[in-house]
């Protein structure tokens, strides 16, 4: 990419209006679904497929964000954005006519590769017209809009899961689609071209998509599909260690790699990249488990179950607001991932304590701590990354930081739902002494189901879920509590203005 050129403030809002539509398209699709998860697996016979309606999207977003990122710099932001939100909406409208799990797996993943375009593509627009040291203010303009998917999404979910059809989940997204569409055609106009010289490294590609593909394999079957020691396993843990490898061979000698590894080369880069990592997750673990719990235990609606998530979205909400001011008027931001990684590694360990005789008041209590927390962390980190890079490889960058969170994200959702599968399945069949088969097996089971069966079928699966969602945050608070340690080792480098900004190396470590 060319150096960025300056933009006025009214020139930067006309174009973060289409960031905003496509920021909202992205995060209502996740904020909307989750809801509808219970009805989903349950009407599809698919509990133990539950993690890849989430993982097979989160996937194939996390193998796509590099790539968008290095397509961004190389052909010019507009149209990589553009195809992103295209290829989102056809997987958004295959997903809704999906007949079986697999097929809705698949077009899942579909909707993750245009979705991996839409993320990157957001931050690294804004990265091009707005310097470091101003990005916060107008990071807290793009936020200060994002209540309409944070609360409006699982509202808007749980009520056509009530009274619609789960399949409209992911309809709802066209006429929105089309409308980013419309817009960012206009709005991203004046962006900045691509170099002109498009050397894809399709190679270096392939192979990420290989070794993340296994690992997230791993993480999904292992302990559950096949045993730890298992031939299938032990191949897949080869396979990955052998393709990332010959990834990092690849793009080392690659022209135009797909990752640029000379980002690692910062201390803060790979910091920030490891927290992003945490807090996917985290992030995407506690949005997937907990309407599960709200929903089975709590007897919450797919709809009450939407709006029970408010408390967590509104505090990452203003938390990310204010930081965001925080940063632009102080130039400071080392005390913001400290505090997210604490309050992020407190809410889980909440979470863990929950039974079937917590209330809702104290699970909101729980969600406004670990949405404190996350508020803290998810635009800063990806401030630090973009700080850290050179201005020519900001949509590398982006995409890698991207790309770090995406993966914590499968990793998250992969380990945390399988062991809460599991131990939800070992507990129901220790307390019913078998399990409940066909229509209303554990498989099948739906919150309506589960209301329609005896009593103690009733009371049995509502203590598995607790187990199995007491035992997946005590994980997940373990991993949130290696964060802490990961934030204390950042180090404040001074956020640059386009003046000084490096055209073709990262900016040195300053102490802090």
């Amino acid at each position: 990419m060319t150096q960025p050129t300056r933009f006025t403030h009214r020139e930067i809002m006309v174009t973060m209006s289409g960031l905003v539509i496509a920021m909202l398209l992205a995060m209502l699709d996740n904020m909307i679904v989750a809801p509808a998860l219970p009805t989903i697996v349950g009407d599809l016979h698919g509990l133990n497929h539950l993690a890849w309606v989430t993982t097979g999207y989160v996937l194939a977003s996390t193998v796509a964000t590099p790539i968008w990122g290095k397509l961004g710099d190389l052909l010019g932001r507009r149209i990589t954005f553009l195809s992103s939100i295209a290829i989102f909406l056809v997987g958004s409208a295959l997903c809704g006519m999906s007949q079986n799990m697999g097929e809705l797996v698949a077009f899942r993943a579909l909707q993750g590769l245009g979705a991996g375009g839409l993320m990157v593509g957001v931050m690294a627009v804004l990265a091009d017209i707005v310097p470091p040291r101003e990005r916060g203010r107008y990071q807290g303009v793009m936020m200060a809009v994002m209540p309409l998917a944070m609360i409006g999404g699982p509202l808007v979910g749980g009520f056509i899961t009530d009274n619609l059809n789960w399949r409209w989940a992911f309809y709802v997204n066209l006429p929105l689609g089309v409308v980013a569409l419309a817009v960012c055609w206009f709005v991203l106009a004046k962006l900045p071209r691509g170099a002109g010289k498009v050397r894809i490294d399709w190679l270096g590609a392939a192979l990420l998509s290989v070794w993340i593909t296994t690992l997230v394999l791993i993480t999904t079957w292992g302990g559950s599909e096949y045993d730890w020691a298992s031939p299938q396993i032990l191949g897949l843990a080869a396979l990955t260690a052998a393709g990332l490898a010959a990834f990092i061979v690849v793009e080392r000698r690659a022209a135009e790699p797909i990752m640029p590894l000379s980002v690692f080369a910062n201390r803060n880069f790979v910091l920030a990249g490891a927290l992003s990592l945490i807090v996917g997750f985290a992030m995407f673990g506690g949005i997937t488990l907990l309407p599960q719990f709200q929903q089975y235990v709590q007897g919450a609606s797919a709809t009450n179950s939407g709006l029970l998530l408010m408390p967590m979205m509104i505090a990452a909400m203003v938390v990310s607001l204010v930081g965001g001011q925080f940063i632009t008027r102080t130039g400071h931001y080392r005390i913001l991932p400290i505090i997210g990684t604490v309050l992020m590694t407190g809410g889980l360990v909440l979470f863990a304590t929950m039974d079937i005789g917590t209330s809702r008041f104290m699970t909101g209590l729980f969600m406004v701590v670990l949405g404190a927390g996350m508020g803290c962390l998810m635009q800063t980190t990806m401030l630090i990354a973009q700080n850290s890079s050179p201005v020519n490889a900001v949509g590398a960058a982006t995409g890698a930081a991207t790309f770090l969170r995406n993966m914590g994200g499968s990793l998250g959702v992969s380990l945390l739902s399988t062991l809460y599968i599991n131990t939800l399945l070992d507990s129901f069949t220790s307390t019913t002494g078998t399990a409940v088969t066909g229509a209303n097996s554990a498989a099948a089971m739906t919150p309506a189901t589960l209301r329609a069966l005896p009593e103690p079928i009733q009371h049995a699966f509502a203590l598995g879920v607790s187990d199995g969602i007491q035992a997946a945050f005590t994980w997940g608070a373990i991993a949130a509590a290696v964060g802490i340690v990961v934030a204390l080792f950042i180090k404040h480098v001074p956020l640059r203005g386009f003046a000084d900004a490096p055209k073709t190396e990262a900016p040195e470590l300053q102490s802090a």
